[in-house]
C-alpha cells in the first residue's frame, strides 16, 4: 500500500508563487513553503537561515519578485526554485529543501 502524505493540490499554488503548508508529526510538526513554476513544485522549510525566522510577512503570504523569494524579516533574497540565497544577510546559504513529488496533481511527501 502506497501511503504518501498529500500537502496540497498543484492548482492551489499560483504559478510563479508560493503557499505555506503545515506538516503534522509526532514531534510537533513543521511549516513548509511550496513554490511552483509550471508543473514543477519545490519545497523548503519556512525558516530563514539567517535568524531562524519565518519567511512570510503574514501567515502564508510571501514577498515574491522576479523569480525570487524575499525574507520579510531581514530582506534576504532566495532563488524561488533553488532556495539559494543571492543577497542579504545570509548570502551563500540556502533554504533547507524538502523532497516532494507531484502525483496526479497532488504535491506529496515521498
Amino acid at each position: 500500500m502506497d501511503v504518501r502524505k498529500s500537502l496540497a493540490n498543484v492548482d492551489d499554488i499560483p504559478d510563479g508563487g508560493a503557499i505555506a503548508v503545515r506538516v503534522d508529526s509526532s514531534t510537533g510538526g513543521f511549516d513548509l513553503i511550496l513554490v511552483r513554476a509550471g508543473e514543477t513544485v519545490a519545497a523548503f522549510h519556512n525558516e530563514c537561515p539567517h535568524a531562524g525566522r519565518r519567511l512570510d510577512w503574514a501567515p502564508g503570504k510571501f514577498l515574491i519578485d522576479n523569480g525570487t523569494l524575499i525574507c520579510a524579516a531581514h530582506g534576504a533574497v532566495f532563488g524561488l526554485q533553488s532556495g539559494h540565497c543571492h543577497g542579504g544577510p545570509c548570502r551563500g546559504a540556502s533554504l533547507r529543501s524538502v523532497p516532494v513529488e507531484v502525483i496526479d496533481g497532488q504535491v506529496c511527501l515521498p
